[in-house]
């Protein structure tokens, strides 16, 4: 389960946050008949397309194992979150007849209808967001039932369990992260054209677009996880020691960056900073902090977890304030001259900057779910309780399949959009020699040279240049 979620929660970014960056490049391109932003959309649309197939084989073996690995929480638990799966089941349905319409409707519909039909899926990544955040967030603060006379939940209240205290804010959180994610990657991707000399229109704004929105929601993300940390603190105070390694409660509690806990108590290494978990806590020095002798040893994370838990939020915490300097450094520079930095260690900084959120995207669910030891459902069953009684020889087979099946997945996916790429360098390549001719810049070019070079391929505009054809906007076919 380990391996699927950590692999799965990868793409999960692109889902939701791709189909935006397409759009708000379809629109520029719409609105102002900018054919790069139109050739940039398409192209985006196609690796979101392609992202999603390869999603679809990790979801569906990532629902396949809930059933299949924790057959003790999902017969006991079901009813009660199970609505959440429900919707987002129905999102993936919704997402995945919009983008096949979305994408047939590049060379069928009308400019303006085309992108309307695209809007809806911006919604439906949001929808299927809500649906597994809500599922989550059950998990680690239980609400919406009693338990009967057997020990069985009863009396199942759907809107209680689905809203439940720390679904608002670890909702938020996560949006922020995929959001910052997708962009940041994306931008990435034209950071590294940039530094290899790519200087045009197309690379400028493949860059420009995807990092504004990225370091607009840093700092907002950076003030998101204050405020889940917070309502950890309130909500799981077990999680929230094991977070900050907490070993006994107290009053004027330091914050360790880093250090590792030993099961006697005693923190070995790391950065020690006086009072500062308290403040942070509760904005005060005498903040009480919960420690994790608080509760026996068998309801709290070992002190290897905490550990890990530890590492994992400082590591987020870490990153996460690189990137808001590097988004302040973006966002000074743009104020001051209108223009992108000219330092190439901001473009290389910008080009690891996508590596970096996938790495926080990582450490926040390993935070989220070890943190939760030994409690599959917080304080109502335990891992143990829920786990399947497979033998080992059986789970060992299947999770070497699941590799299989998963190395392939992304090696199929990453084969694809290199070729893609590829195609739409040539593709470039020689509409740039259209248009350059034998007698300079838009000179009349050989004959028998392709007037249009991408309409042999099903992704990619077709040139707009050089050959007379409707405007975007302009009501007529695209």
């Amino acid at each position: 389960m380990a391996f699927t979620l950590a692999t799965h929660i990868l793409l999960v970014p692109f889902g939701v946050a791709l189909p935006f960056l397409t759009l708000l490049l379809h629109h520029r391109g719409l609105r102002k008949g900018d054919e790069a932003a139109l050739r940039l959309a398409r192209r985006w649309s196609a690796v979101m397309a392609v992202q999603f197939a390869i999603g679809i084989v990790t979801g569906t073996v990532l629902s396949f194992e809930f059933g299949l690995l924790w057959p003790g929480m999902m017969g006991r638990w079901g009813d009660v979150f199970g609505l959440a799966f429900g919707i987002e089941g129905w999102a993936f349905f919704l997402e995945a007849v919009l983008i096949a319409v979305y994408l047939y409707g590049w060379r069928t519909l009308r400019p303006w209808p085309h992108f309307w039909v695209g809007v809806p899926l911006c919604a439906s990544a949001w929808l299927g967001a809500f649906g597994i955040i809500a599922a989550n967030s059950w998990m680690n603060t239980p609400r919406g039932f009693t338990l009967g006379a057997s020990g069985d939940p009863v009396s199942v209240d759907v809107r209680r369990a689905i809203f439940t205290p720390i679904f608002g804010p670890e909702y938020w959180h996560f949006m922020g992260a995929a959001y910052m994610t997708a962009s940041y990657c994306v931008a990435g991707v034209y950071a590294v054209g940039w530094l290899r000399g790519r200087r045009d229109r197309y690379h400028r704004l493949g860059f420009t677009v995807p990092f504004t929105v990225a370091a607009l929601l840093t700092p907002v993300q950076f003030m998101l996880g204050d405020s889940l940390a917070r309502a950890v603190f309130h909500q799981q105070p077990v999680k929230f020691s094991a977070m900050e390694i907490v070993w006994r409660t107290g009053t004027h509690v330091p914050e360790y960056m880093f250090g590792i806990l030993h099961s006697d108590g005693s923190i070995s290494g790391g950065v020690k900073i006086p009072q500062l978990d308290s403040i942070l806590a509760g904005f005060s020095p005498s903040t009480k902090v919960q420690g994790l002798t608080a509760v026996p040893a068998d309801t709290r994370p070992t002190a290897a977890q905490a550990t890990l838990v530890h590492w994992t939020f400082d590591i987020m915490v870490t990153l996460g304030s690189l990137l808001v300097l590097l988004a302040l450094w973006y966002g000074w520079i743009w104020l001051r001259r209108r223009d992108l930095p000219r330092s190439r260690w901001f473009f290389r900084c910008a080009a690891v900057a996508g590596a970096a959120c996938l790495v926080c995207v990582e450490c926040g669910w390993i935070t989220t779910e070890v943190g939760r030891q030994p409690w599959i459902v917080y304080e109502h069953m335990r891992v143990s309780e829920a786990v399947t009684g497979t033998h080992a020889y059986g789970l060992w087979t299947m999770f070497g399949i699941v590799v299989v099946v998963y190395v392939c997945a992304f090696a199929a996916f990453l084969t694809v959009v290199r070729r893609m790429s590829a195609r739409w360098r040539a593709a470039d390549a020689a509409g740039d020699a259209v248009r350059q001719g034998p007698d300079g810049p838009d000179g009349p070019g050989q004959p028998g040279e392709p007037e249009e070079p991408e309409s042999e391929i099903p992704y990619g505009p077709r040139a707009m240049s050089g050959t007379p054809g409707p405007v975007p906007g302009d009501g007529g076919r695209g």
